[in-house]
């Protein structure tokens, strides 16, 4: 976005929502409920939505609901992002006025997001050919079929390629739309806004769609892996590997590594650096102290450690992450609460 985050006089960020018949009331409400919603009582910095559409006529949804736009699609000129919610029917064509704005706002630069089966509206425009995008698990073959030149990601809940984002169904749409807020705006108001909409904070974009969940003769194994995640967390300075943990968990390496997949949807060691992300973006928000000590309070050793996976994860340096959203520092980071597990 043109203004830089976290700054108090900065312009509110410009969301433009693409509006037009068959478009799914769910997405429509989680759009509404993460940027059309005035937090700036409890910091969260205040945005503009604007429901753009070909015309200004209600535009009717399932469930016998109506969105009426307040702007054209000529006001996708003026966003900072754009977000398309998926359809109803994922094979019906969107409006060309619609896939040529898109284009137009694509040739700009300026960042579009679908979620669930929008995959297929920015696929109709011709934006993903020769690109990775991600759709609902039950729509992967779909999309493949449909958009050969697409290529479709089986597995993740979101995807960025070339400025586009695309995502999984339904809750990944919330995770793509939290992860949106947090690199322009910070983990702090990410998580402000999660907790707000009672859903959870953080969930990586590499993460499995859906969780083989465990079965009742297996719920011993997930609380001790609750408990090891726990352990970790309160301990993230620690060198941890997977043989400390798995026999924390009394179980083999092998054994551990693949129930803590099951569980959780990722293997051990990526859980631990996501978590270690989160918990020094907090630091970097939160207090003054050095870069080194921010990546030996959270384990990953070196500056450059913390930097390559903040490369990685986030696309940006712990130095400038600071830069963009550094809040009044607390008392040295010690109340700084752990990420959840």
């Amino acid at each position: 976005m043109p203004t830089t985050p976290g700054t108090p006089d900065a312009a509110p960020a410009r969301i433009a929502l693409v509006a037009f018949p068959g478009v799914r009331a769910f997405d429509v409400s989680v759009i509404t409920e993460v940027w059309g919603v005035d937090r700036t009582d409890r910091g969260v910095p205040p945005f503009v939505l604007r429901r753009a559409a070909a015309t200004d006529a209600p535009i009717p949804l399932r469930g016998g609901l109506a969105l009426t736009p307040d702007r054209t699609l000529s006001w996708l000129a003026k966003a900072d992002l754009i977000v398309v919610p998926g359809l109803d029917d994922h094979v019906t064509p969107a409006p060309e006025p619609v896939l040529a704005a898109l284009r137009r706002a694509h040739a700009r630069a300026t960042p579009i997001a679908a979620l669930c089966g929008g995959a297929f509206t920015l696929a109709q425009a011709g934006l993903l050919d020769g690109r990775r995008a991600v759709t609902h698990w039950n729509l992967t073959d779909l999309l493949r079929t449909r958009h050969p030149a697409v290529t479709v990601v089986p597995d993740a809940l979101f995807v960025h390629d070339d400025n586009l984002w695309t995502s999984a169904g339904t809750a990944a749409g919330i995770d793509l739309c939290l992860h949106l807020v947090r690199t322009a705006h910070g983990a702090e108001t990410a998580a402000t806004i999660a907790r707000s909409m009672v859903t959870a904070p953080f969930r990586t974009g590499t993460q499995a769609q859906f969780i083989e969940h465990p079965t009742p003769h297996t719920d011993r194994d997930a609380d001790t892996l609750a408990d090891v995640r726990a352990y970790a967390l309160t301990r993230l300075a620690d060198p941890h590997t997977v043989a400390e943990l798995a026999a924390r968990a009394g179980m083999a390496p092998r054994s551990f590594a693949r129930h803590f997949q099951a569980s959780t949807g990722t293997t051990p060691l990526r859980w631990l650096i996501t978590q270690r992300v989160a918990a020094a973006q907090k630091l970097l928000e939160r207090t003054d102290l050095p870069l080194p000590e921010v990546a030996r309070r959270t384990g990953f050793g070196s500056e450059i450690t913390m930097r390559q996976h903040f490369a990685t994860q986030l696309g940006t340096s712990p130095r400038d992450y600071r830069l963009a959203f550094h809040l009044a520092p607390t008392r040295d980071g010690v109340d700084t609460p752990p990420p959840h597990p």
